[in-house]
């Protein structure tokens, strides 16, 4: 095996790219998303409150095959959200980046939501209750108290996201498949290069994606402590 068989070709570069713009944009749109939602879930007493909090964890619990599969037939020419999109005139959306982006937002929600919404149940009653003593608003007391105080939060989910969304591979290979440049992703690109026995080129974006992984459990164990540090 020579040494030659360990560099990167073309390919295994655009998908590289193609992963890190994928894990950019979908944990910006999630921190976006999953934070006014976390929000709600913290402090809502709604009944809708335990439905929607089950809905937003089910990808957590349901094989990304599965997930991948409903989201594909959605958005297929046949699917309500394939069909909504032909009417607007973008076709559908499954096997292209945007689908891959709907749904790995969908898939990786939970991990965005749930550290949000322990950051702000941990704040608890107290300070916005102070900040209403002194007239402000609940949209300026958000953003000037709750926000600041679930920074930690905000930092691990956007951690986690960007993390879970690099390692897909069940979601994005049902709604995208693998087509170079377009769709293709570190992780169906180590699978296309198992698939003809290149084992070369797979144990070096394997052996990325364990560091990668490393590097992300080590920053997540480091904000534990600063985090533990600054609330004693």
């Amino acid at each position: 095996m020579s040494f030659s068989s360990f560099v990167l070709d073309p390919e295994a570069f655009s998908a590289i790219v193609l992963t890190l713009q994928l894990a950019t944009a979908t944990t910006v749109l999630l921190l976006l998303l999953a934070t006014p939602l976390a929000w709600w879930l913290s402090q809502s007493q709604s009944k809708w409150r335990a439905p929607i909090g089950a809905l937003v964890t089910l990808p957590l619990v349901l094989p990304p095959s599965v997930l991948g599969f409903y989201l594909l037939v959605a958005m297929g020419p046949n699917g309500p959200l394939g069909q909504f999109t032909q009417s607007l005139g973008w076709g559908v959306l499954s096997f292209t980046f945007t689908g891959l982006l709907i749904g790995s937002i969908i898939f990786s929600l939970p991990f965005a939501v749930q550290p949000i919404q322990h950051a702000f149940e941990s704040i608890g009653p107290r300070p916005m209750e102070v900040a209403a003593t002194l007239r402000a608003k609940p949209l300026d007391a958000f953003f000037s108290v709750a926000l600041p105080l679930a920074k930690p939060g905000l930092i691990t989910a956007a951690i986690l996201s960007f993390a879970h969304t690099v390692g897909e591979f069940g979601v994005v290979l049902m709604i995208g498949g693998n087509i170079p440049d377009k769709t293709r992703v570190v992780s169906t690109q180590i699978y296309g290069h198992v698939e003809a026995m290149e084992y070369a080129q797979a144990h070096v974006l394997a052996a990325g994606m364990v560091v990668f992984s490393f590097v992300v459990l080590l920053a997540l164990s480091f904000m534990r402590k600063r985090t533990s540090r600054v609330l004693s």
